[in-house]
């Protein structure tokens, strides 16, 4: 069999895997049209739910209308080993940067709308410690605010800074691990993994059970921050032409 054959079954065979593996409250209602890039997109959203809009387990978060270089730079971290997800790394394994963007600008398209979040169980002090680390940092264990990346909205910034509203309180806290313990990273300067290896467990558990049970105010990302990031990072630099 021609090794282009190969790769071909291989991809549809990934495809097919994932879409009958995914939990059946998280898959596709509607009818997807062939050829279409919503039904391109069913094995995508079999576990990230209709456009992108976040899976019910509480792990697969919101994709739909994340800044396009971001859902691109992710794309790529997945499929080059950057990011260690097996399901992920097997679907993407043989696609090109062209389709990556393809998909990736689909997805940021996307706007349907969030559902109510889920109140956390956290004790309120601990609540208010999470608001804090996320609206002023801790500038004696130099931690910036998530707010000076991430938009005075918490709802990402283009190029490529995410949304961080909307996302499931296991994922926010399992997404600090992965950049602890070097399962994610980015392009250096690396720097949430940085802000995560100066956090505690504490903290993350505080910042996860804080945006995690916060409403949607705006969903659109913010075109700029008002001032400058207060760290370096590459991903950011990269997509805006920086050296």
């Amino acid at each position: 069999m021609p090794l282009a054959n190969k790769h071909k079954y291989k991809i549809m065979g990934a495809l097919a895997a994932l879409a009958v593996s995914a939990p059946l409250a998280a898959q596709q209602p509607e009818r997807l049209e062939p050829g279409t890039m919503a039904g391109r997109m069913a094995a995508c959203t079999a576990c990230h739910g209709s456009q992108g809009r976040a899976g019910p387990d509480g792990y697969y978060p919101r994709i739909a209308g994340k800044p396009a270089d971001y859902l691109y730079n992710q794309l790529v971290y997945f499929r080059d080993g950057r990011r260690q997800y097996r399901p992920m790394q097997h679907l993407l394994e043989f696609m090109s940067d062209d389709y990556l963007r393809q998909i990736a600008d689909w997805f940021s398209e996307q706007h349907p709308p969030y559902a109510a979040p889920v109140p956390s169980r956290l004790p309120a002090a601990t609540l208010e410690r999470g608001r804090q680390l996320v609206m002023q940092g801790d500038s004696g264990r130099k931690l910036p605010a998530c707010v000076a990346c991430h938009g005075e909205a918490l709802n990402g910034v283009r190029p490529a800074v995410p949304a961080l509203l909307g996302l499931p309180h296991d994922y926010i806290g399992s997404q600090f691990g992965a950049w602890t313990n070097g399962l994610r990273h980015a392009i250096g300067p690396d720097c949430m993994a940085d802000i995560a290896r100066r956090m505690t467990p504490e903290d993350v558990s505080a910042v996860a059970g804080w945006l995690s049970s916060q409403s949607v105010r705006s969903a659109a990302p913010a075109d700029k921050l008002p001032a400058p990031m207060p760290m370096a990072c590459g991903s950011q630099a990269v997509v805006e032409g920086q050296p």
